[in-house]
């Protein structure tokens, strides 16, 4: 599926979970979907969890993301001493 195609699952609207991006037809935000995956869930375990979800709609999620963070500056979160 194309990046246009994949982008056009997330939507963003103030009147639905303040505004946050969420997955279209859902409640589902990108940053819940993709904290999920953080924490070690897999494609198939959150399409079982949420039946109206597919794999498109997690793929869509990290694409977000991803385009999202493409033309932000980071600074480290912590500085290590060596």
């Amino acid at each position: 599926m194309k990046d246009e195609q994949l982008l056009k699952r997330i939507t963003i609207d103030h009147k639905i979970m303040v505004g946050k991006p969420i997955i279209r037809g859902t409640r589902l935000t990108v940053e819940y979907i993709l904290n999920l995956l953080a924490h070690g869930s897999t494609y198939t375990e959150i399409i079982e969890e949420y039946k109206d979800l597919t794999i498109h709609d997690i793929q869509a999620c990290i694409l977000f993301a991803t385009k999202n963070l493409e033309s932000t500056a980071f600074m480290p979160l912590s500085v290590e001493v060596a």
